[in-house]
């Protein structure tokens, strides 16, 4: 058995070298950091050796009415852009797929891709200003039409709804990615005989195009799930402020201030590690789910 191993390993080695690099970044920063992890159920001290306390500081996290609030805030977030956003770039990939222009697909595709690349800190800076009141570009088209200016990132109504739409502005087309790929290789004779047979652009997408890209939602459905309690730290760090944080502070927030700004390390870990066990739960439970219904999974 090892010396089957060893002997593809050769066989492949230039794969494998290009592979090391990722193995590399997930040991250092996604495995040796689990060793951190132990604190969640330590005392820290900043002489001498910790001290176990067990359920401790878990304990305190449940019974807070702060934790309380700052899950039901990332669950709603996280919500509000799982099931509003995630189908957007599907429809994005199946409208550029029916664009007959190659050149003019491309140009559109270069377009939505850019906003990608853009940090949170430029991006939150670009919607308070054209949402700010009364200044804001959003706001003097509101008075243009004789409506009262809003102040969307003061109102608890609105900031959610601003986290959203600012997703959805920087991810749709980076998102679509993959499905534009999935669509792609589908074989163009499938089309062709659909075509022949009298089927419309509509027919064919939901008959052909469809069903065709189906493991693939199947497959980034599960890893987006696995990532529910994040909420986006970076967006919501960049975007909130005092007037709207009981609305807005999600779990990563918490830990950031709980653990770095306070220096409750153990508190701060013990919350890190209750939304990672929430998130392994949802991906291993879905993609179960998932095969058993579809016959498809991530693993």
């Amino acid at each position: 058995m090892a010396s089957s191993v060893r002997k593809r390993i050769v066989k492949d080695r230039q794969m494998y070298l290009m592979l090391l690099p990722v193995i590399l970044f997930f040991i250092i920063w996604h495995y040796i950091p689990m060793w951190g992890a132990r604190i969640a159920f330590q005392d820290v001290r900043y002489v001498g050796a910790n001290q176990w306390a067990g359920v401790k500081h878990f304990k305190m996290l449940f019974s807070s009415p702060v934790f309380f609030n700052v899950f039901k805030n990332t669950l709603i977030i996280s919500a509000m852009k799982m099931f509003i956003i995630f189908p957007l770039p599907i429809i994005l990939a199946f409208m550029l797929n029916e664009v007959s222009s190659t050149g003019y697909r491309k140009g559109i595709q270069s377009v939505i891709y850019l906003p990608h690349f853009l940090s949170w800190v430029v991006i939150a800076g670009l919607f308070i200003s054209m949402l700010a009141s009364p200044d804001g570009a959003v706001n003097k088209v509101r008075i243009f039409f004789h409506l009262k200016p809003i102040s969307y990132m003061t109102s608890t109504h609105h900031i959610r709804w601003v986290f959203v739409f600012s997703e959805i502005w920087r991810s749709i087309g980076w998102d679509s990615i993959l499905y534009i790929a999935a669509i792609n290789s589908i074989s163009p004779t499938l089309y062709e005989a659909a075509t022949i047979d009298g089927a419309t652009p509509l027919q064919q997408a939901f008959n052909i195009t469809l069903p065709a890209i189906v493991p693939t939602i199947i497959t980034v459905f599960i890893l987006n799930l696995g990532f529910f309690m994040n909420a986006g730290f970076d967006q919501v760090f960049n975007m909130m402020n005092d007037a709207v944080i009981n609305t807005v502070d999600i779990i990563d927030t918490y830990v950031y201030r709980v653990g770095l700004m306070q220096g409750n390390y153990s508190l701060g870990t013990a919350a890190g590690l209750f939304k990672g066990v929430i998130g392994l739960f949802l991906i291993l439970s879905t993609d179960k789910l998932s095969r058993k219904v579809t016959g498809e999974g991530v693993w």
